[in-house]
């Protein structure tokens, strides 16, 4: 596995650094399976391993880092050989799961480096939209994020009444989202404090945008799709099936 591409620069650029950063240690109880959803079986492997092997396979991404909870006993038995760690320093949210992986990366990667938080339960992923999402965000200063644009009718409901809502510039939100560590974890602490309205921040992007800043919006893919509930397990193995992954 070739995890040492580490760094890219141009003539004007300082050189940047790319790792992923996964929080698996939710429980997944939508999914009413009796074990955390990203420990179940997509096309044969776990479905984390599936996330994994993507990051491992991009030859951009300088290492992955797992996120899970201090007891969880089964992530020893999925992750690869090489080039990913577990952190056992999950919390009990998503957020609190991201946040506190940052703060144990502090010192081991660098303030401007680039963090890129991915779902577990997003096994669709591959080296192809790894590459397209550090590609197009390139510089930006308040990062970047995969997402697809609505394209279906969308219908709020009032009071048992519909009413249609504008699409137009409607996106729905994927990961990986990428962002300057130092970034991250500032937005993560203001989103994390006192905020009365902290039901907003909804995705890392959203912390971000907290801060009064606009990550840039990158064309995913409807593979890349969240596993939530039973019936996506199968729709996510569809798709594996007709985008066969990069080799691992």
């Amino acid at each position: 596995m070739n995890n040492t591409a580490m760094t890219h620069t141009g003539p004007h650029e300082a050189a940047r650094r790319y790792v992923a950063l996964i929080p698996a240690a939710g429980v997944g109880t939508r999914m009413a399976a009796g074990r955390p959803k990203q420990y179940l079986q997509v096309g044969g492997k776990p479905m984390l391993r599936h996330t994994l092997d993507a990051f491992r396979s991009s030859p951009l991404i300088a290492h992955t880092y797992v996120v899970v909870s201090a007891d969880d006993p089964v992530i020893d038995g999925i992750v690869p050989p090489d080039g990913v760690t577990v952190l056992r320093c999950g919390g009990a949210s998503r957020m609190e799961t991201v946040r506190n992986g940052l703060r144990t990366l502090h010192g081991i990667v660098s303030q401007d480096d680039w963090v890129l938080v991915h779902d577990a339960a997003r096994p669709g992923l591959d080296a192809e939209l790894i590459e397209r999402l550090i590609v197009e965000t390139g510089e930006h200063p308040a990062g970047g994020l995969l997402a697809l644009p609505v394209v279906d009718t969308v219908k709020r409901n009032v009071g048992g009444e519909v009413a249609t809502v504008s699409r137009d510039g409607l996106w729905l939100a994927q990961t990986p989202q990428m962002f300057r560590y130092q970034l991250l974890l500032r937005a993560l602490d203001a989103a994390g404090g006192s905020d009365p309205d902290a039901s907003r921040i909804t995705d890392d992007a959203s912390a971000v945008e907290a801060l009064g800043l606009a990550p840039k919006l990158v064309e995913g893919h409807p593979r890349n799709l969240k596993v939530t509930l039973p019936a996506d397990i199968r729709i996510a193995e569809m798709y594996l099936a007709a985008f066969q992954p990069t080799s691992q």
